[in-house]
């Protein structure tokens, strides 16, 4: 659309400068008024190409920059981070609905990734050997690819950008950045403060698009790496396009995380521990728990008790409010798509013990609010089952045995991230050992690896060789280099040799 509408733009950062290319505009939301409150702009493709125009004039003396200077760079950018976190959970709250201390816990997580990155003068530093031969050295080197580019949801503006960007940058590459252009401000913000940070203009680049801006990154030759985080029918769109034209790409799909209930687990623990998995923000998580498989009817019978009478007490509404629980979903077009995965769930059969269809807190009565919502006697052959919902609904699977818990998790086509949830150790590591899932708690609702680990599921959760963040991360933002080094001497001449070398 074209805005002829005087409120706020929010635009891109080229080159170290705040740009308002808004010849095309989207609206951004308040979710939980309903209201517009903004417009974004929405990159040409003459934008995006100056975007990596700029990240391409800055790359050589960038790359030439010693590590120990770049990770300085990410010491003063953690220091912003914080200094400036109310502003940017505010921002988080603004646009995606996220309750404050939820956005709080985001962006700590992101920063965890910047402290990581920190540490790149040890990650970065290769491996040496002497004397491999008579007087020859060998060593490997992690040179940065150039530049590179991300896509970003609108789930986490501040923690999944701070995935990609920071262990790009520090070594050595320049950044592109398209975030969701349903909550831009955050990302745009906290990219800013690199600038602040000492980083020189054209290392880090934001464009806020749509789809003329994925695929201009895609198809761009001076791209050499994206990587992406979204839904699976993107992702395997992301990882065709980028790999057919020559590109690295790892691209982080969907999830359908299931959480096995065995008889002998302290179903309290449990019942609070699903609560926050399956409804904290909003369930609009990639790791969010939405299917508790219970094994025997039994222990089926008294999670559901017990879920619908702690759902009662859940509070849901503005984020502004730290009392609240949750928050609203990020449109009008969630909403309906949410509500309409509980009616296709109750129309296959299954039994609505609890029902957030009709939300509509005081006060915010037009926001994008679905209440928690708790679904008994799914089936497998379920429409609401075989896909990712991402709303705030758990559902409840009946099995008789643990092994058909785990048979039902691993022949579903996703593969992010599963728990389980007993006292018995043998279990545990079976259950761990044969799990065809790519992060697995263990009593842990949300497995989610810290800075230092990498994140990443198997099957159609994940394209791609290496996964994202940590040690993963260095890798995939750089390229091995190995040297192999002689000095001869000046009083000795050697004839020609036409056999293989070896070390003999």
């Amino acid at each position: 659309m074209t805005n002829s509408n005087t409120q706020h733009v929010v635009g891109h950062l080229i080159n170290g400068v705040a740009r308002d290319d808004a010849s095309r505009t989207q609206e951004v939301y308040n979710p939980s008024t309903g209201e517009i409150s903004k417009y974004v702009a929405i990159a040409s493709q003459a934008t995006v190409e100056e975007a990596i125009t700029a990240a391409q004039a800055a790359f050589p003396a960038w790359r030439d920059t010693p590590v120990i200077k770049r990770a300085r760079v990410m010491f003063k950018f953690k220091e912003l981070l914080e200094q400036n976190a109310d502003k940017i959970c505010e921002l988080i709250g603004q646009e995606h609905g996220k309750i404050l201390h939820d956005a709080a816990g985001e962006l700590q997580r992101g920063i965890e990734n910047v402290e990581y990155a920190c540490s790149a003068p040890e990650f970065l530093k290769g491996e040496f050997s002497k004397n491999v031969g008579p007087n020859i050295d060998s060593w490997s080197e992690f040179q940065p690819l150039g530049v590179v580019a991300g896509i970003t949801p609108f789930n986490f503006p501040a923690m999944v950008p701070l995935w990609m960007y920071p262990m790009a940058i520090v070594c050595g590459n320049c950044f592109i950045l398209k975030p969701s252009e349903r909550d831009p401000s955050s990302t745009l913000f906290i990219a800013q403060l690199l600038k602040q940070a000492g980083l020189p203009d054209g290392v880090m680049n934001v464009v806020n698009g749509d789809k003329v801006a994925v695929d201009t990154l895609l198809h761009d030759p001076r791209i050499q790496a994206v990587s992406f985080v979204g839904s699976t029918p993107i992702a395997e769109y992301i990882y065709a396009t980028a790999t057919s034209t020559g590109k690295r790409c790892q691209a982080l799909g969907g999830a359908k995380n299931h959480a096995i209930v065995m008889p002998d687990a302290d179903l309290d623990n449990v019942v609070s521990s699903l609560l926050g998995a399956a409804f904290g923000s909003s369930g609009e998580r990639c790791m969010a728990l939405s299917v508790a498989v219970a094994v025997g009817d039994e222990v089926a019978d008294r999670l559901i008790e017990c879920l619908s009478q702690q759902i009662q007490g859940l509070k849901f509404g503005c984020y502004a409010d730290k009392s609240n629980d949750f928050g609203p979903v990020i449109t009008q077009q969630h909403k309906n798509k949410v509500v309409g995965y509980i009616n296709s769930a109750e129309q296959d059969g299954a039994k609505i013990v609890v029902d957030g269809r009709q939300a509509a807190p005081q006060g915010f009565e037009n926001g994008f609010f679905v209440g928690p919502t708790l679904i008994d006697q799914v089936r497998p052959d379920m429409l609401s089952y075989k896909e990712e919902i991402f709303g705030p609904v758990l559902q409840i699977v009946r099995v008789q045995t643990m092994q058909q818990a785990m048979d039902l998790i691993n022949q579903h086509e996703y593969g992010n991230g599963t728990c389980i949830y007993t006292r018995d150790g043998e279990a545990a590591r079976y259950f761990s050992d044969h799990i065809q899932v790519g992060m697995v708690g263990i009593n842990i609702p949300l497995p989610v690896p810290v800075a230092y680990h990498s994140f990443g599921g198997w099957k159609r959760s994940l394209f791609g060789d290496l996964y994202a963040y940590g040690p993963d991360g260095a890798r995939f933002y750089t390229r091995r280099k190995t040297i192999t080094q002689r000095w001869p001497s000046a009083n000795v001449r050697e004839g020609a040799q036409f056999s293989m070398p070896t070390l003999n």
